[in-house]
């Protein structure tokens, strides 16, 4: 695919990014696109190798060579057609998935792999340029009335698919806007929110329904869904944060993440904030707790407030700065990575576990930590304390909540406490109901979550209708 020998020719470039101190003093995407010869260059790199590896790292089963091929060719609009065939958001994931696909590239083999999530989100954006984005309503509709709850990508991508196969679609979300995460988690420096406006406005426009305020389980009985539609989709997330359960986490100044991160969000777009405490990093010293994504945006939402320090702590021990490339490729390797929150300045710190939140007139002033081994036993001698004035609690989501919604349905649950369902038909344990995205699976990345809601679809056009033309 692409340039036979483009890759031997054309050296691997990427999106640069502004500058860090001129990007931290805003909330606007900071990455800056690639031009249209530097993206078919790029794409003229994907090699004929064969077995394309890249789609063993894909979960949303993306055809990249081919669509590599046809931008290198110049077929834009062709390109786009097939990157939307197995992909309802491609501007989304183009921005903030990780790329396992591209960790899957044969090239990375020589840490050199083709730029997919760059020409992704090119081919996207410019379908949005040149109007080729446009609704694509039902030709038919089947009378059919499903809910879907929750607004989060799963949810979003389910919600679509359902309609264009013709089926009435109700997605009700708790909160005043579509997103789920992608709205109020996602900070709008890595992706502005109107990305996902464009898409709520393509959606209505092929019939999805929103209602928004709507807390299914709090406000809206859950039963009275089940009665109201034919079908309900379960796409609420995995929105129980891990707690860290030690003396003084009751201090004020402790907050879990998608406590902070929410609030900014909210003030970028102008929305109320829905709270009598707000969270700011302004001149304070700040402790992230929590290495993975979550803890970056915290980092970097932190350093915009104007925090006078920052420090973020991790369990786990530091990785290796290169991975075994004969082990692990072409699965996903753990290594070093640094986000590019964390190049705008934080202190990193690995091996360590907190102990003890102290602090004064019941606000904390400091952690206790000490080191561990790779059993995650302190070892002893290695104590020390580190000054905080507010500390973010980012260290992942343990279930749904399940509080409301599933206990009042009664929905089976997993061992981790997820709502028990299968990959085949993704049918919960009562009637009707489906399930599916980070509620179904546990926390995980959006490629994930657009994947199942997409096949979750596909699951209940066929309970529906019998049979079903949707892609899984």
């Amino acid at each position: 695919m692409g340039k036979i020998t483009g890759f031997l020719e054309i050296d691997r470039r990427d999106r640069k990014y502004e500058p860090v101190a001129e990007r931290v003093r805003h909330y606007r995407e900071f990455v800056l696109p690639m031009d249209v010869k530097g993206v078919r260059d790029q794409a003229a790199r994907c090699m004929d190798c064969g077995i394309p590896y890249c789609h063993t790292g894909c979960p949303v089963n993306n055809q990249i060579p081919d669509w590599n091929d046809l931008v290198y060719k110049d077929h834009w609009l062709r390109a786009l057609k097939n990157l939307q065939s197995t992909n309802n958001f491609p501007e989304v994931t183009g921005r903030i998935c990780p790329a396992p696909c591209e960790a899957s590239c044969t090239l990375n083999l020589i840490e050199s792999p083709v730029t997919i999530k760059t020409i992704e989100a090119a081919i996207s954006d410019r379908g949005f340029e040149e109007g080729w984005i446009v609704p694509e309503p039902a030709t038919r509709t089947t009378g059919k009335r499903v809910a879907v709850v929750g607004s989060g990508p799963a949810g979003l991508a389910a919600a679509q698919q359902l309609a264009r196969a013709g089926h009435e679609v109700h997605v009700f979300e708790k909160n005043m806007k579509a997103g789920g995460l992608l709205r109020y988690g996602i900070p709008d420096f890595k992706m502005e929110k109107h990305i996902v406006d464009r898409r709520v406005g393509q959606m209505e426009a092929e019939g999805v329904r929103f209602h928004y305020g709507v807390h299914v389980g709090v406000t809206k009985p859950a039963k009275e869904l089940h009665a109201e539609f034919d079908a309900v989709v379960l796409a609420g997330g995995a929105e129980k944060p891990r707690d860290l359960p030690i003396p003084g986490r009751d201090l004020d100044g402790i907050h879990f993440a998608m406590d902070f991160l929410p609030q900014q969000n909210r003030r970028v777009s102008g929305e109320e904030l829905r709270t009598n405490k707000e969270i700011l990093a302004a001149g304070k010293h700040v402790v992230v707790i929590g290495g993975g994504d979550t803890g970056s945006d915290c980092i970097g939402t932190s350093r915009r407030q104007g925090a006078e320090n920052i420090v973020q702590l991790e369990i786990m021990g530091m990785p290796p700065e290169h991975e075994n490339k004969l082990l692990t490729w072409p699965d996903w390797p753990l290594k070093m990575r640094t986000s590019s929150s964390q190049e705008e300045g934080v202190e990193r710190d690995f091996a360590v576990s907190t102990v003890r939140f102290s602090g004064e007139n019941g606000q904390v002033k400091a952690l206790e930590c000490v080191r561990v081994d790779k059993s995650f036993k302190p070892i002893p001698g290695t104590e020390f304390e580190l000054k905080a004035d507010l500390v973010l609690l980012a260290m992942g989501f343990v279930s749904p909540v399940h509080e409301g919604m599933v206990q009042e349905l009664g929905v089976g649950l997993d061992g981790r406490g997820n709502v028990a369902a299968n990959t085949e038909d993704y049918r919960s344990s009562l009637d009707k109901v489906f399930a599916c995205g980070d509620l179904r699976r546990g926390q995980s990345l959006v490629v994930w979550a657009i994947r199942e809601g997409r096949q979750a679809a596909h699951a209940v056009d066929k309970f529906l209708m019998g049979t079903t033309d949707l892609p899984r």
